[in-house]
């Protein structure tokens, strides 16, 4: 199975969970460009689940749809544990989903510092209950290979996040 239909398989499997729930997501997209919301997309029945998604490709779209401060941008960079928290948290207020997905990193082939090297992104996913950030360094991949792993981590984030939330409703 290729790292494409292993995240078509991925994303229909997310969508009917999160259809069950009744619940939604939103996205907040740098390095990935809309693919976590082009992956659930193309699941029939998505509509049902995924309430809106933001390309905040450029820090002015990360400030102007996601509510990032520039003074975070300019004290910690866009591609940051403090950048992704706020987009999720701004991709959350700004919709009327229950969970957010962030993903803002370098998928290369440029673009890297030692600081900051090519395969560093950060995720940050926000719900009522908090948000959370997950850094991976995915190494020296191909500009699709990091795209796809990104994809791949933020599906984990909200299964991890839905299989928490019925942990929660399952306590009396």
């Amino acid at each position: 199975m290729t790292a494409r239909q292993d995240l078509r398989t991925r994303a229909e499997d997310l969508v009917a969970r999160l259809a069950a729930r009744g619940m939604r997501i939103v996205t907040a997209e740098s390095c990935t460009g809309g693919l976590i919301a082009a992956f659930v997309t193309d699941v029939p029945g998505s509509s049902a689940v995924l309430d809106r998604g933001f390309v905040t490709y450029s820090n002015e779209a990360k400030s102007e749809m996601t509510g990032v401060s520039p003074a975070l941008i300019a004290a910690h960079g866009a591609v940051s544990p403090e950048v992704a928290r706020a987009m999720a948290e701004g991709a959350l207020a700004a919709s009327r989903a229950e969970l957010a997905v962030a993903v803002t990193g370098i998928a290369g082939p440029g673009g890297g510092s030692d600081a900051k090297p090519v395969g560093l992104v950060h995720f940050g996913l926000a719900s009522g209950s908090g948000t959370r950030h997950v850094e991976r360094r995915f190494g020296s991949l191909t500009r699709e290979e990091i795209r796809h792993r990104s994809v791949a981590t933020a599906f984990d984030l909200l299964e991890e996040a839905l299989q928490a939330a019925g942990s929660a409703e399952a306590r009396p």
